[in-house]
């Protein structure tokens, strides 16, 4: 079956249109529903007492304070919850060598960082919780810390898990052609090291659980403010000895998530674990202070690159050599050596070269675990890849723009294997590069920069081609033994008066995914889209699905929902035909009506149908199916995943007597496949970039020698704010993917993979004439004046 998506007169048209998001009303009047603001009856809250070491061994816990406060109904340990909740071990059989420590939710014996929940303090509200906490006694003995890297696996750093032999957690080397002999033939050899700063999610709902366990009934449920629900689901019954029926995990509104909350963390299975042991509901909201030292951590490396071109600027070779650091254990259950494995995968990756070399060598440290962040390994990779890139352009004297037209993969090379042995469908790099130089006036910029820089103003312009991973397969997780499902299911069903529900496996965090899967079904159905009410996150309704995570809503998610769509309209029509005497074939179902195929004549209103099927079968024929209710499940196979790509531009201005950056304009063509709806992903590239340019300019989790992170609060740890985003211009190309009938991939992480190097590249294109280069990330004010030589250690 084909639908002409191209033709915008088509009847009943949604995708491809802007549609308001069904639930914006109800969430700017403050209707919202978050964990928070559920409330149930015998609901106690917990607060946990983190270790304020890096590393210590816990000699004694004395609660006998906390106990006498009034409120304060119980005190938890480590061993206590040990006897409900068995530990986790963060693995996947795929990553060969990935190695990592058994997990508890409350520490056991040791504590491996600060921030780490050492006791749990339940009382009947968060203040008493709180106060029970503090006059906690722990007893420790400071350990040997760990923090620095590169020293990991030097012979005189201590072991943080001795039964792990070292602290190394995974190591990979990826090797395609002759990267030696390449190098020895190459015109221009370029070498430079990179590091990119820690640093985390600022969502604006912290992490939220609320668990209440009926013993009577067996049952326990969770609001978890979380992207993937089933997996909780079966992480909760496996580790607490529960069918996955009896657990239910629902996710109401969601407050932003960006990867922060699609992994399992020690303290919301404690609350699980405690509600299970008191048999009445607990919740544990974090705050945004704990929320530092807690919630995952990402993008901390440091890359030591080489690239090789010839005389005519043409790629020959890649050499990678990545470290990163995850610290004391790997997040479960994704596992924290993706990111450094995506850093393998995805180096070089817009170009067309033959030889590769890549090593990442992951280490355990003494700080909060690191796990998958928005864009996971991108924007290390193209910053990377961008950067080599614009130095080969510079040691040739090559324009970035040019070097880029000789190296990017043809468009008509498709499929296309890299190098890394990453499988690529259908990409469209030449067209995104070209309608992004005419977007920006890439010549008339040469020129304003010029004229900027005789006037002694430091201008630069950056670019940043990039690619992006989307729609898993089982490749992904599931080939590793991680119960994460690739694939997600749709069920929709129409009501007697005709209006459609769809119930799906995929979450809403803020992204649109409640008006993306209103217009498909809305599309595959017949009927308007206000008519279409969808419900998402409640693992006893939906389908069993992945969840928000990768880009994967609209290309997994919204597939599911167009399958289950158009089935139930065929059903429709079944019934319908019969009604009308007439063939199946000569039907359709527009804006809420059955129509004559042919002449668009209205015959039936879904309403009338709706009103026979349901209350008076009788008249129907016997034997006639008339389940106006259909469930479908989408799973990408073709490929192990769906590529997208897109290209990058800063304009910056550079104060080198400040070291101020000036963000001037930013501009990103992307190709998502098929745009659903062009509003939503306009906000999500743009949202995105904000995140981008966070990590590129002012986002970085700071600790000293000793594993303290000294900037753990809003008051110290810088986001980007409005006033300093410049104005962001986004467009498109459309290359569907062939794998679905919708054809989308995704656009939740482009803006993110490109927005660092393509500020980076701007910044170093504007200091050039001093001949300096910045490429440590975040480059705030005093990094750049050290590049500039203007300050010294």
């Amino acid at each position: 079956m084909t639908i002409d998506f191209g033709n915008p007169d088509r009847p009943n048209s949604y995708i491809g249109k802007t549609v308001p998001r069904p639930n914006a009303g109800r969430l700017v009047q403050g209707r919202g529903r978050y964990v928070d603001d559920i409330v149930l009856p015998r609901m106690v809250h917990v607060a946990f007492v983190r270790s304020p070491h890096a590393h210590a061994r816990i000699t004694g816990i004395d609660h006998s304070a906390a106990t006498g406060i009034e409120g304060v109904r119980r005190v938890f340990a480590g061993p206590d919850l040990a006897k409900v909740c068995t530990p986790w071990v963060a693995v996947l059989a795929h990553l060969k060598g990935l190695k990592s420590a058994p997990q508890h939710p409350l520490a056991m014996d040791r504590a491996t960082w600060v921030g780490e929940p050492i006791v749990a303090v339940v009382a009947d509200s968060r203040a008493a919780a709180e106060a029970g906490a503090a006059v906690v006694e722990v007893d420790y003995d400071p350990l040997p810390v760990v923090t620095d890297m590169m020293t990991a696996l030097d012979p005189e750093t201590p072991v943080i898990h001795p039964d792990l032999g070292d602290n190394l957690a995974f190591r990979r080397l990826h090797e395609a052609g002759d990267v030696e002999t390449a190098m020895a033939a190459a015109h221009k050899v370029v070498t430079q090291r990179f590091k990119t700063g820690r640093h985390t999610g600022v969502t604006p709902e912290p992490r939220s659980i609320l668990v209440d366990w009926n013993p009577a009934e067996g049952q326990m449920t969770a609001y978890h403010a979380t992207q993937a629900p089933h997996m909780m689901q079966t992480v909760l019954a496996q580790h607490l000895g529960l069918a996955e029926g009896a657990v239910r995990v629902i996710c109401p509104d969601v407050g932003g998530s960006y990867g922060i909350k699609v992994h399992v963390y020690p303290d919301e299975v404690a609350t699980a674990a405690i509600a299970r042991i008191m048999g009445r509901p607990v919740k544990f909201i974090a705050d945004r202070l704990e929320s530092f030292t807690t919630d995952i951590h990402a993008r901390d490396h440091e890359i030591e690159a080489r690239i090789a071109v010839d005389a005519d600027g043409r790629i020959l070779a890649f050499d990678i050599d990545d470290w990163t650091a995850i610290g004391p254990y790997s997040v479960y259950p994704r596992t924290s050596a993706i990111e450094g494995n995506q850093v393998v995968n995805l180096c070089g990756g817009p170009y067309d070269f033959a030889h590769y070399r890549a090593r990442t060598s992951v280490v355990f440290q003494n700080k909060t675990p690191t796990c998958q962040y928005r864009a996971v390994g991108h924007p290390i990779a193209a910053a990377v890849t961008e950067g080599m890139v614009d130095l080969a352009a510079e040691a040739l004297g090559m324009d970035p723009v040019e070097i880029r037209r000789r190296n990017l993969i043809a468009d008509d090379a498709y499929p296309y294997t890299a190098p890394t042995n990453m499988r690529f469908e259908g990409l469209s790099h030449h067209a995104s590069l070209n309608k992004l130089v005419a977007m920006m006036d890439y010549d008339g910029l040469r020129r304003d920069q010029a004229e900027a820089r005789a006037r002694g103003i430091h201008r630069g312009i950056g670019i940043a081609s990039f690619i992006e991973l989307t729609n898993p397969s089982p490749f992904m997780y599931g080939i590793g033994g991680a119960r994460i499902s690739a694939q997600d299911g749709a069920t929709v069903r129409m009501d007697p008066d005709g209006s459609v529900v769809i119930l799906s496996g995929v979450t809403e965090q803020g992204q649109g995914t409640e008006a993306m899967l209103a217009q498909v079904v809305a599309e595959g159905v017949g009927v308007p889209v206000e008519r279409v009410r969808v419900i998402t996150g409640d693992t006893q309704i939906t389908p069993y699905g992945g969840g928000t995570w990768a880009s994967r809503g609209a290309g997994i998610g919204g597939e599911a929902a167009l399958q289950a769509g158009l089935a139930l309209k065929s059903s429709i029509l079944d019934v319908a035909a019969a009604m009308l005497q007439a063939a199946p074939g000569t039907l359709d179902v527009v804006a809420g009506e059955v129509v004559d195929r042919a002449t668009g004549e209205p015959r039936m209103a879904l309403s009338e149908l709706g009103r026979i099927v349901y209350f008076r079968g009788d008249t129907l024929p016997k034997g006639l199916p008339r389940e106006l209710v259909q469930t479908r499940h989408f799973i990408t196979m073709d490929y192990p995943f769906a590529f997208t790509n897109g290209v990058q531009a800063s304009y910056v201005e550079v104060d080198p007597e400040t070291g101020f950056v000036k963000l001037l304009k930013h501009w990103c063509v992307e190709d998502c496949g098929r745009v659903i709806n062009p509003q939503l992903v306009d906000e999500q590239i743009r949202g995105g970039i904000v995140q981008g340019l966070g990590g590129a300019l002012y986002e970085e989790c700071v600790y000293d020698e000793e594993g303290q992170m000294l900037n753990a609060s809003m008051a110290d740890y810088l986001v980007p704010m409005a006033a300093e985003m410049p104005d962001m211009i986004i467009g498109h190309v459309e290359t569907p993917t062939k794998e679905s009938l919708l054809g989308a991939k995704g656009a939740g992480e482009a803006g993110t993979a490109g927005a660092p190097a393509a500020v980076m590249n701007a910044i170093n294109d504007a200091i050039r004439p001093l001949g300096r280069r910045i490429t440590q990330m975040p480059m705030t004010p005093e990094r750049i004046l050290r590049a500039l030589g203007r300050l010294q250690d």
